[in-house]
């Protein structure tokens, strides 16, 4: 016969893991055109609705937009005065 021994359950403490949420991210959207007069991005992180991220003149023909975003990936277009438009800065 085996006895098997096993410890009080008030010696056993549970161990407590904290683990926090990744913060989200801030994200400067930037596009230099001059000739725009109305400037927004639409993507996966507004469910490609233009109107929910407009972008503001910043000087010089200039457009920004500052975004709090998740970590993770996200595709985008800017939309220029009704004309959807790949960032010409993107690297993909």
């Amino acid at each position: 016969m085996v006895k098997i021994e096993t410890a009080p359950a008030a010696a056993v403490k549970p161990v407590t893991l904290k683990a926090e949420a990744p913060q989200p991210a801030r994200v400067v959207l930037d596009l230099a055109n001059p000739a725009a007069k109305q400037v927004s991005v639409a993507g996966s992180f507004n469910n490609w609705q233009p109107e929910k991220t407009p972008l503001a003149p910043a000087g010089n023909g200039r457009w920004e937009s500052a975004l709090n975003v998740e970590p993770g990936r996200y595709e985008y277009l800017f939309v220029v005065d009704g004309q959807w438009l790949p960032d010409p800065n993107a690297i993909e």
